[in-house]
């Protein structure tokens, strides 16, 4: 099926870093779920070059925003990057995807691991009311390279400041020392049991339900991990407890 495009206004564009930024962008008429992607293009010498990006708002925010990073030699992400507001912008009508929480079964802890920008859906998810009432304890895991990556700490802090008993920020951080963070890989600190007694939760699979969003290799490496560990891959004909979205 086609994609059907809308144009949309940019509202900000936000600069974390020289490599990371958020794009807010006016379109009123886009319908998506928390946690599915669309599709940002621009034309460029005559063709419409599109990319998937995850919504990082609230269906019911007014205003859409994207969380990416420059990708060198990238078609799209550089000319995004230097988009300005009141520049105009196509994105999809409707989102797509099943990285969304309606698919991944109930349960006493939810964990949200991710890499990088695979941050995104995420916010999109916490920013519903659907998690809070599902799940008893959620942690957060956000794994980057350097302390300045860790963005949306307003975001984040009201988070914890609303549910201070039933949500968890982790940050690891592994090319610094960052003393307010893990250091790191994310399966290295769930095999050696670092994860689970820092967050206060446990992966026991009687429990607990896994969403893993980010770099394919931590994906995969924390899957296979989590596998041993009894869990299984959460599928429509047969759920289970990890739910996965490779962000690359």
């Amino acid at each position: 099926m086609a994609t059907e495009w809308l144009e949309g206004t940019v509202v900000e564009n936000q600069h974390w870093t020289d490599q990371l930024y958020s794009l807010h962008i006016r379109a009123p008429e886009v319908r998506f779920t928390a946690g599915q992607f669309g599709r940002l293009a621009l034309d460029i010498d005559g063709e419409r070059i599109a990319r998937p990006y995850s919504f990082v708002n609230p269906p019911d925010a007014e205003n859409l925003e994207f969380y990416s990073i420059i990708v060198p030699e990238g078609p799209l992400s550089s000319r995004l990057e230097s988009l300005a507001p009141g520049d105009r912008i196509w994105v999809s009508s409707q989102g797509v995807g099943f990285f969304v929480l309606d698919e991944v079964p109930g349960s006493e802890y939810l964990w949200l691991l991710a890499t990088g920008t695979g941050l995104g859906p995420y916010l999109s998810i916490l920013g519903t009311p659907g998690p809070w009432a599902r799940h008893r304890k959620i942690a957060l895991v956000h794994a980057v390279r350097y302390t300045r990556e860790l963005t949306y700490q307003d975001t984040l802090q009201q988070h914890l400041s609303q549910h201070p008993d039933q949500f968890v920020y982790v940050p690891f951080v592994s090319r610094e020392d960052d003393p307010d963070a893990l250091h790191g890989r994310i399966p290295a600190a769930i095999e050696d049991g670092r994860l689970a007694e820092h967050a206060g939760m446990d992966f026991d699979p009687a429990r607990a339900q896994v969403m893993l969003c980010g770099n394919p290799q931590m994906v995969q490496d924390t899957s296979a991990l989590l596998k041993t560990m009894g869990m299984a891959r959460n599928r429509r004909s047969t759920p289970g407890q990890i739910t996965t979205e490779s962000y690359w």
